[in-house]
C-alpha cells in the first residue's frame, strides 16, 4: 500500500485529506500515481493535481521530478507556497 496525503488547499479542493492506495505488482512511479489518482478522482481531481508547480514529497522529502516508489511508501501533495 501507499499511503497518499493531501495538504491545505489541495485537501480542501478534494474532499479529502488521506487515502491508501493498493501497489501494483509491476511497480510504480510517482508521475504514475498521480496521473492514477487523476483519473479515479474525475475532473476536478485532474484539474488540482494536474497543476503545473504542484510540491510532491516521498516519505517526508521533496522530490523534484519523476522518482520510482516502493510498497510502503507515503507521497504527500501540497499546493505550491507563496509569501512576500
Amino acid at each position: 500500500m501507499i499511503r497518499v496525503l493531501f495538504f491545505a488547499r489541495v485537501r480542501e479542493a478534494l474532499g479529502t485529506d488521506e487515502l491508501e492506495v493498493e501497489y501494483p505488482a509491476n511497480g510504480w512511479d510517482l508521475d504514475g500515481l498521480q496521473a492514477s489518482l487523476s483519473a479515479r478522482g474525475g475532473e476536478g481531481w485532474r484539474e488540482v493535481l494536474g497543476e503545473d508547480n504542484m510540491i510532491r514529497a516521498v516519505n517526508r522529502s521533496v522530490v523534484e521530478g519523476n522518482v520510482s516508489l516502493a510498497d510502503g511508501d507515503e507521497v504527500a501533495f501540497y499546493p505550491p507556497v507563496t509569501g512576500g
